[in-house]
């Protein structure tokens, strides 16, 4: 990670955030630097399964169990945008695949997504439509604003945790317990 910035961290709304997109979410940061941030929405879901995603792209199924994952929003930008945060136990390259950090890696390319629909895909896999993004200091603003904190990814929240609990459980790893917060955090 790059000094300063916040690829390989939880970005997670305060209670008074009030944005449709943003309100009561945890979103993984996967790349940020001084041209900005793109993360995805961890604990959001989509109308859409696996399977339905499988169906449009014409790929044949072979692990059914898989085939009814949920799919997440993952952030206003490019709904369309297929993504996968993915764990990365294996030497397994896929074609479009940004490394996040030794544990973690986004992909954007079908051949994921053949390999998960025939079981041969990484351990722990989530897919998105769609991503946030902020441009150039944006993200530092809206942290200096009192609208975010982070903190590091903890991987049983992103990959095991009921998608109701993450941002509960997200707070808490910095010890910070949501009904006790008001809306002044931060103003003097």
């Amino acid at each position: 990670m790059t000094e300063g910035y916040l690829g390989n961290h939880f970005l997670v709304s305060m209670p008074q955030l009030e944005d449709q997109n943003f309100a009561r979410t945890v979103n993984l940061i996967c790349q940020h630097d001084a041209n900005g941030a793109l993360g995805i929405v961890i604990n959001r879901l989509s109308q859409h399964t696996l399977l339905d995603v499988f169906d449009q792209l014409g790929i044949s199924v072979s692990d059914h169990a898989l085939a009814n994952a949920p799919v997440f929003e993952g952030g206003p930008v490019h709904k369309e945008f297929g993504l996968v945060v993915h764990s990365n136990e294996t030497e397994r390259e896929w074609e479009s695949t940004l490394r996040i950090s030794d544990q973690l890696s986004l992909t954007s390319s079908r051949d994921i997504l053949v390999d998960i629909a025939q079981g041969e895909g990484p351990e722990n896999a989530i897919m998105s439509l769609g991503y946030a993004g902020w441009g150039p200091e944006q993200l530092e603003q809206e942290i200096m604003q009192n609208a975010w904190f982070s903190t590091p990814v903890e991987l049983d929240i992103l990959f095991d945790a009921s998608i109701d609990q993450k941002w509960m459980l997200a707070a808490k790893l910095i010890g910070m317990d949501y009904s006790k917060l008001t809306s002044q955090v931060g103003h003097a």
